[in-house]
């Protein structure tokens, strides 16, 4: 079995590399290429975590993925990551296990993918500001994919803790981000000032309000993966007049904005107007319509950059082999 690390895969395969492959693999679930069974999601309320199984297969090239990624809150207080996690690779033609690496980084990766498609189909030519709400770990490869689909003139941060924002920035302007950044006080001053928002936290009440969006605005949110979670309140979802998912029948269990939006107003899942394997398809109606992403994941993403990095790394030789 082969091992792969974080540090090899930040060493060999970039938000561009994961960019290209997503789409791939959105093109893949499309043409009904991939089974893609529901995520289990196993709640340990004791410590506010939870733990995610995603499971996925490519049937046409013969390869299935396991990945296990826990989140716990509180784990900091230890000195310990809020995130972790792995993925298994399996061979589905003999079912081998053929690989195992490091699943933080490359769910990072996609995610950041993911909102870099959306934001390229659904954000104006001419946005300039990114806003960004919540700067924990997911918030820089968020960044990444926005940096890699539009010319940005500024980035605008925002974080409950003051002093992690301030962090944020710093390894931001560190990894050569040459636009101006500044830290803000509060939500709405990131609302009021970006063209495209980013909400990378898991809220479970709104992390801004509809009402201060700006006429143009595009917003992801990427951060809430429960049905009791809400990063967005029902105001943005009656103002944007575009919904996108990343996958349909994920979001119809996990997205909480959006089935919050449902028991509380005439707002209906055939409102949205597709998912982001429509990418090709998507764009925006006018300069002053307000749109919004919703991701939640799902175990084909993080399937077809498992796989591209695997194969990237049998081609250039990095990974420990190990026996079992």
């Amino acid at each position: 079995m082969l091992i792969i690390s974080k540090t090899e895969i930040q060493a060999h395969y970039l938000i561009s590399d994961a960019i290209k492959d997503i789409k791939l693999g959105l093109d893949a679930k499309k043409s009904g290429k991939i089974v893609n069974p529901h995520r289990t999601v196993i709640s340990i309320p004791k410590y506010q975590a939870s733990s995610l199984y995603m499971p996925s297969a490519d049937l046409s090239s013969d390869i299935a993925s396991i990945k296990v990624v826990s989140i716990f809150p509180e784990n900091p207080k230890q000195g310990k990551k809020t995130t972790q996690g792995v993925l298994l690779l399996t061979d589905a033609a003999t079912g081998e296990h053929i690989c195992m690496m490091d699943a933080s980084y490359l769910t990072r990766l996609r995610t950041g993918a993911l909102s870099a498609i959306a934001t390229d189909k659904l954000a104006r030519v001419n946005a300039k500001i990114l806003g960004i709400i919540g700067t924990g770990a997911m918030a820089f490869e968020q960044v990444m994919g926005v940096l890699a689909v539009r010319e940005l003139e500024g980035i605008v941060l925002y974080n409950r803790t003051l002093e992690k924002a301030v962090r944020f920035k710093t390894n931001l302007l560190a990894s050569g981000v040459d636009i101006p950044v500044r830290v803000v006080n509060c939500s709405k001053e990131v609302v009021q000032a970006a063209d495209i928002i980013i909400c990378s936290t898991r809220s479970y009440e709104p992390v801004f309000a509809g009402k201060d969006l700006q006429p143009g605005t595009h917003v992801n949110g990427i951060g809430s993966f429960l049905p009791s979670m809400r990063e967005v309140d029902l105001v943005t979802i009656k103002r944007a007049t575009k919904i996108v998912v990343d996958d349909l029948s994920s979001a119809k269990e996990e997205a909480g904005e959006l089935i919050y939006a449902e028991k509380q107003s005439d707002f209906s899942f055939s409102d949205i107007v597709g998912e982001l394997t429509d990418y090709e398809l998507l764009s925006r109606s006018s300069d002053d319509e307000i749109t919004f992403f919703k991701s939640v994941g799902s175990a084909y993403f993080d399937l077809v950059v498992a796989t591209a990095i695997y194969k990237k790394a049998i081609l250039l030789g990095f990974g420990q082999k190990v026996k079992l």
